[in-house]
């Protein structure tokens, strides 16, 4: 969290979104107790320089950190985030009964412990009536009913919001739930441009994660940001409640013979904590861009094959979300940038 300050960040920033709550039981429940609002910051980590108690009543964790940050920076809003790939899997049984989750949800995020730190909930439900994790059949319905239910029971002076799938393909996933339906009821939507192709499919054929546009040769039709955004429009969502998505991280291949997309490759590359997922800060210097495509960059280095966004690339797609209306831009996620934010310093100048 001290870093948000210290890399410039927090005063680039609109919105936080802290992921993720958990959704268990048909409820919202807490994700990790102790990252949340049990570990004790020390001085040398605290964002403010003063270490957590153990008194009564004191706050600790994320979410004492996001408080003081907030005290720092007030024109910042912060928004709870339940489910992500890992914990989608309960909103099948949450969306049986949605007046129920909503009040199970609203009880937490406004829990008097810290409800002074949240300005609202995110839904990230990978996803509705489709496949992610696991797979969900709770209808093409269950989705706009679970959201205008928790409108209800936060109430219009809350931040309501969702990331969603970008799946602009013929029948994919933005086909197989009302998004469109639920939008009313939602600040906005952030369709997950990103993580469209990787290392999953470990001998490739290598392609950029987050293209901006289609480009010849790219392996699935309408998995690129532009069909992802032109689909939602096409239903009804306004583009002025539609964010563009960025990955402040590469995905990438090894045994990769050549450089220009579309080669062959043996699986994935090492990664930090994931093979085949590394942070643009790492990348940058490692494995340098060396080209683009659709929109986005791409590297080749000894026998792997990188793909991600530099400032360059962010700024293009910047300067789309602009001439489409859409609202803004977000990021997964801070800790992928640079110690002085250069991308996120891109994407401010580039939104104006």
């Amino acid at each position: 969290m001290k870093n948000i300050h210290t890399s410039g960040s927090a005063s680039k920033l609109t919105h936080i979104l802290y992921a993720f709550g958990n959704v268990t039981n048909g409820q919202c429940t807490i994700g990790d107790s102790y990252a949340d609002y049990d570990m004790a910051y020390t001085a040398a980590n605290s964002i403010d320089g003063v270490a957590d108690t153990w008194d009564a009543g004191a706050l600790r964790g994320s979410f004492g950190q996001l408080r003081k940050l907030k005290r720092m920076y007030p024109n910042i809003k912060v928004i709870w985030s339940f489910g992500g790939w890992t914990w989608s899997g309960g909103f099948g049984q949450a969306a049986q009964n949605p007046t129920a989750f909503a009040n199970s949800c609203y009880n937490l995020v406004e829990d008097p412990r810290w409800a002074d730190v949240f300005d609202g909930i995110d839904i990230d439900w990978e996803y509705p009536n489709a496949c992610g994790l696991s797979c969900d059949t709770s209808g093409p319905n269950s989705y706009k009913n679970l959201i205008s239910a928790l409108r209800t029971r936060f109430g219009s002076s809350a931040l309501v919001t969702s990331a969603i799938t970008a799946d602009g393909s013929n029948g994919g996933k933005i086909d197989a739930a009302d998004y469109a339906g639920a939008v009313g009821s939602l600040d906005w939507l952030m369709p997950m441009t990103y993580d469209y192709f990787g290392a999953f499919a470990p001998q490739g054929p290598t392609a950029p994660h987050s293209p901006l546009t289609s480009y010849s040769g790219i392996p699935t039709q309408g998995f690129n940001s532009d069909a992802a955004i032109q689909k939602l429009k096409s239903k009804g969502v306004p583009a002025s409640k539609l964010l563009l998505g960025v990955g402040f991280y590469g995905r990438g291949w090894t045994g990769v013979t050549q450089s220009a997309p579309g080669g062959t490759a043996t699986g994935a590359a090492p990664g930090t904590y994931e093979a085949g997922i590394e942070d643009y800060k790492v990348l940058k210097t490692r494995c340098p861009a060396n080209g683009t495509v659709g929109g986005t960059a791409y590297a080749y280095c000894g026998n792997q094959w990188w793909s991600y966004d530099t400032p360059a690339t962010i700024g293009g797609k910047m300067n789309y979300a602009r001439t489409q209306g859409l609202g803004g831009a977000f990021f997964w996620e801070l800790s992928g940038d640079t110690t002085n934010g250069e991308l996120i310093g891109s994407m401010r100048t580039g939104l104006g």
